[in-house]
């Protein structure tokens, strides 16, 4: 058969042709509906490359009753999201897995109170086949929304919100935030530093209570005047080291929650005219690509992998969609996932 007209949308008719293959064979190939064999799959599937068709996605919607797309939703207004590289890189790993299982990523994040009910229409309203969560507070409403909309959906974090024992496990990926938190201590304890302080992230995320508690584990009978609250930006970083100084002005290392506060701590020691190492150690955690190697001097930091916890909730959600071993299932990791920390030793420290 020729080819189509020059400039036309090739067809369905016009692939079935090329392929020697029925219409309805072609359909259930190009929109991924099963029961055919290999042989023919291949013949269409070379059609379809031959002539460029592109697939209705109506149709495909109809056929797999999937839209290709997942929602990712970070519970932080839109400033928090476009100056903190943590968000950059996690939607980083996100993107590029969903590329490899041909989904499309719908980002969405929450201004106000007002928008979880815009969430909740979106989420209901079948535009995604499911969700990936992060940067939740204890007393945010998307876990109940997700639940209410019965949407699949894995969580960024540990959950720590309110009734959440009990209650059928959320499937979530989550860093070693305590044991990271203990070796960054142990480590400032095996350099010699004994009044260490600690700058504290937002007490509504788990990721910093259980930083937090690392650091108590190791300084068990530690002075609650080293501990100084922050909210994961650099000013609160810096906010916080000066008002320790203030409190306790021979302190020698800091232990700061992420590397955004390490960073505002290391701006303060300067003003101050502290030098670091010598008079103040310091210690983050993330490892930031764009943070971590930058600051002066270089940051002691916990790694953890930003970008491949994103790629696994990915993994998780596909396995939620594809509980019968569909494409894009195979390599998913069962049930809930804590990935390991390491100490990445630089200059500050």
């Amino acid at each position: 058969m020729p080819d189509p007209t020059p400039g036309a949308r090739p067809t369905l008719e016009a692939v079935a042709a090329r392929a020697g293959v029925s219409r309805a064979t072609v359909s259930r190939v190009v929109n991924g509906g099963a029961g055919v064999r290999r042989p023919l799959v291949d013949r269409v599937r070379r059609a379809v490359e031959e002539l460029g068709y592109i697939p209705n996605h109506a149709a495909r919607t109809l056929v797999t009753r999937r839209n290709g797309a997942v929602a990712v939703i970070i519970a932080e207004p839109e400033f928090r999201i476009f100056s903190d590289p943590f968000f950059e890189q996690q939607v980083r790993g996100i993107s590029r897995e969903l590329t490899a299982h041909d989904s499309q990523l719908v980002l969405l994040w929450v201004e106000g109170a007002g928008d979880y009910e815009r969430i909740a229409r979106y989420l209901g309203g079948g535009h995604v086949d499911g969700a990936l969560a992060f940067s939740v507070h204890d007393d945010d409403e998307l876990p109940a929304i997700v639940r209410r909309v019965q949407v699949p959906t894995v969580f960024g974090g540990r959950p720590g919100w309110p009734g959440a024992t009990g209650e059928p496990a959320v499937p979530y990926v989550d860093a070693d935030n305590r044991g990271g938190a203990r070796e960054a201590v142990r480590y400032l304890v095996d350099q010699g530093r004994r009044r260490i302080a600690h700058i504290a992230g937002p007490r509504d995320q788990t990721s910093a209570t259980d930083r937090l508690a690392g650091y108590r584990d190791v300084l068990l009978d530690g002075d609650p005047g080293l501990v100084a609250q922050g909210d994961f930006t650099e000013g609160s970083g810096a906010v916080a080291m000066a008002g320790l100084l203030d409190r306790r002005p021979d302190l020698d290392a800091v232990f700061a929650a992420n590397d955004l506060m390490a960073s505002g701590a290391l701006r303060v020691l300067r003003e101050r005219g502290l030098r670091v190492p010598q008079d103040v150690a310091v210690v983050g955690f993330d490892d930031m690509e764009s943070v971590a190697a930058v600051t002066d001097p270089p940051l002691t930091t916990v790694r953890q992998d930003i970008e491949g916890m994103g790629r696994l909730m990915v993994r998780l959600l596909m396995r939620a969609l594809h509980p019968d071993g569909e494409p894009g299932a195979t390599d998913a990791a069962p049930g809930s996932v804590i990935t390991p920390t390491e100490l990445v030793r630089r200059a500050s420290a």
